[in-house]
């Protein structure tokens, strides 16, 4: 069963649901690489900025995609405690673990944004976008990314999730908007019709697709 054709259509499915929210002057954050298409199309429905907001899953030693927690910028850590005495993981090896993925956070935030400075979140209504959640695990740590930056208000928006993962997020998040939640969640891919993968150039390229359009709304509006 496919519930979305690809993550751009997702997107378009997001933002109609995030629309009678209201949320005033939003930036969307979309998290890297899968995120970011979904988060473009909801940044262009709703006329808001695009960034991006780099975490990194802190994977098992042994089983690299199984996720033990995530980190993100502004030096957030989030340490999942039940799944790393599942595998054995001391703290003081994932410490270790964490800081090797936090250069890696640093490395591809400066790649992803191309010299453009990153958003300021301040006093601002903030939403975070993937394309779906499976252990919430990064995106527990973009939540935190942002509450430590400022941000007023955060919203979580996925067009499919864990229900066990969207729930963890419920504690964290001012709002959680999960399209679909179903019960035999399986993977995020098993929902797309196309769930290719996104790479470091379109993640780059969507960015600076986004500024451009921006850019002419605002022209569009200051000169008419």
């Amino acid at each position: 069963m496919h519930l979305f054709p690809d993550r751009s259509a997702a997107g378009r499915d997001v933002a109609a649901a995030l629309l009678p929210l209201g949320i005033q002057d939003p930036i969307i954050l979309a998290l890297p690489r899968g995120g970011v298409p979904v988060g473009y199309e909801v940044a262009r429905e709703l006329g808001a900025p695009l960034d991006v907001l780099v975490v990194r899953k802190v994977g098992a030693p042994d089983q690299p995609e199984l996720a033990i927690g995530a980190v993100g910028a502004a030096g957030v850590t989030v340490a999942d405690e039940e799944t790393m005495a599942l595998v054995g993981v001391t703290p003081e090896h994932f410490g270790a673990l964490a800081r090797a993925e936090q250069a890696e956070v640093a490395r591809r935030d400066a790649m992803f944004r191309q010299g453009q400075p990153p958003l300021e979140l301040r006093g601002r209504n903030v939403v975070l976008v993937d394309d779906g959640l499976a252990t919430g695990a990064t995106m527990r740590a973009a939540v935190g990314v942002a509450r430590r930056l400022g941000a007023t208000q955060v919203v979580v928006a996925v067009p499919v999730g864990a229900p066990e993962a969207c729930e963890r997020l419920a504690a964290l998040a001012d709002r959680v908007v999960c399209l679909f939640t179903p019960d035999a969640f399986v993977a995020v891919g098993y929902w797309y019709a196309d769930f290719s993968q996104t790479d470091d150039a379109d993640v780059q390229r969507l960015l600076r697709l986004a500024r451009q359009e921006r850019d002419a709304r605002l022209t569009s509006t200051i000169h008419p």
